[in-house]
């Protein structure tokens, strides 16, 4: 997921990066093939430059790095939601077939079943970066036919990165579509794996295994302290 999602970074991307898969991705295409790529972390800081994959959004090294810092509040007013971000990453509880995004409730919003971490910076994240890329594990109760609540739109969404595969939005309607698996997997694994009739393109094709190159790059960025 973090390969896939890495090669389509194009060299001097400005990235709205969120700990985790999202911040892998992006260092990773920092050390491979697009050095300038700029990570922009919630918290403020621009430009940074970890060697390895921060702990936090408050990992010291951010800042250390970075080419500036800058209050939150400037971060969302005048850096996002200014269109300065090319590229924002998204995670979620849920996904429909339009790419809109669920982080807030499981149920119903009033009783909820499960009450999720909230919005945060999505909505903002999803109507202010030129595109957005979701990078999700593909299952029935994460892709759902309907969602529970909708914490983000999906009208910028041009790509979900999956363990199966990858889902970019086609047709007039920008449903999602799956256009790509992953070595080993089948267009019917995927449909299972969905909680719509999943669309399979016509031109469905296999992603890239990683390189050798890309491997190495991601095993050096393990976290601070990993063993």
């Amino acid at each position: 997921m973090a390969v896939e999602a890495a090669r389509r970074l194009r060299d001097g991307t400005v990235c709205f990066v969120g700990i985790g898969l999202p911040s892998l991705a992006a260092n990773l295409a920092r050390a491979t093939h697009a050095p300038k790529t700029v990570l922009v972390y919630e918290s403020g800081t621009i430009g940074a430059k970890p060697t390895r994959l921060p702990l936090s959004i408050g990992d010291g090294e951010l800042a250390e790095t970075a080419d500036l810092v800058v209050s939150v509040p400037e971060m969302f007013g005048y850096w996002l939601q200014g269109g300065r971000i090319d590229v924002g990453f998204l995670g979620a509880a849920q996904i429909d077939r339009f790419g809109n995004l669920n982080s807030t409730v499981i149920g119903d919003y009033a009783s909820p079943k499960v009450r999720l971490p909230g919005g945060g910076g999505a909505p903002e994240i999803a109507t202010s970066a030129r595109e957005v890329f979701v990078m999700l594990r593909q299952t029935p109760r994460a892709f759902v036919r309907e969602l529970d609540f909708t914490t983000s739109v999906g009208d910028r969404v041009s790509v979900v990165v999956t363990d199966l595969g990858l889902l970019e939005p086609r047709g007039d309607d920008r449903e999602l579509t799956l256009t790509h698996v992953h070595s080993g997997v089948g267009a019917e694994q995927a449909r299972q794996a969905t909680g719509w009739p999943l669309r399979v393109a016509g031109d469905l094709c296999e992603t890239r295994p990683p390189t050798e190159d890309e491997l190495t790059a991601l095993r050096a960025l393990r976290p601070r302290g990993a063993r």
